[in-house]
């Protein structure tokens, strides 16, 4: 198997870390995004959407996080997805929230317009976005703090499962813009354990190495 992805990459890093926490032996393939590899013919020949990651098995081709993930956690048998199938349908329904309120709210209105995205937006727009986001993204912190975390040690119960890595790659998007979780004791615990997982430093160095220097660019402002 292969995996195209760049660990600076939202959406690969929780592919990254459940491959390493797993074991699995999986080529990794980096697609330079910062170099616009993701735009190269070769690249989009193999998948015309020209995102990462993407995953090759043999003749079969998946892309997406979640799916991945999911594909990958069914295929080695872990228990990151349950094999019943009301548990399956929790972690399922948390993934899908994660990618649609959560990610709207959270990511693309508060942290992504930090790094001028979506594009093409003039810089006070990027600042009205985020003050949106800012306003609005605490319903959906509150959710995954009061309920989803209050009582339980992971997204989906007492193990992780694909939703953590998932998760866990969106909130700490808020380093980027040095976002204060203490009003989210349940998260910022959360966050901390997925952070103590052995798979976390050597997945995520190149993304705190980003953030390290997003911070010291907003305090010399």
């Amino acid at each position: 198997m292969k995996l195209y992805c760049d660990p600076i990459s939202t959406t690969s890093r929780p592919v990254l870390m459940f491959i390493a926490e797993q074991g699995l032996d999986v080529e990794i393939v980096k697609v330079d995004l910062m170099a616009g590899g993701h735009q190269d013919p070769e690249y989009l020949a193999l998948n015309p959407n020209g995102i990462v990651p993407f995953l090759v098995d043999g003749d079969f081709h998946l892309g997406e996080s979640a799916a991945i993930l999911k594909y990958l956690a069914i295929r080695s048998h872990s228990t990151a997805y349950p094999e019943h199938l009301r548990a399956q349908m929790k972690v399922d329904e948390v993934v899908s929230w994660l990618s649609t309120q959560f990610h709207e709210y959270f990511c693309v209105m508060v942290c992504y317009p930090a790094l001028g995205v979506p594009h093409g937006m003039a810089p006070q727009q990027h600042q009205e976005l985020m003050a949106y986001g800012r306003e609005h993204a605490p319903r959906w912190l509150k959710v995954l703090d009061q309920h989803m975390l209050a009582d339980q040690p992971y997204l989906c119960g007492e193990r992780v499962s694909i939703a953590d890595y998932l998760g866990l790659s969106f909130v700490l998007l808020g380093g980027l813009v040095s976002f204060d979780f203490s009003p989210y004791p349940n998260i910022e615990a959360w966050i901390a354990r997925m952070q103590a997982r052995p798979s976390y430093v050597p997945t995520y160095a190149a993304f705190d190495t980003m953030v390290a220097f997003a911070r010291g660019q907003q305090q010399a402002a």
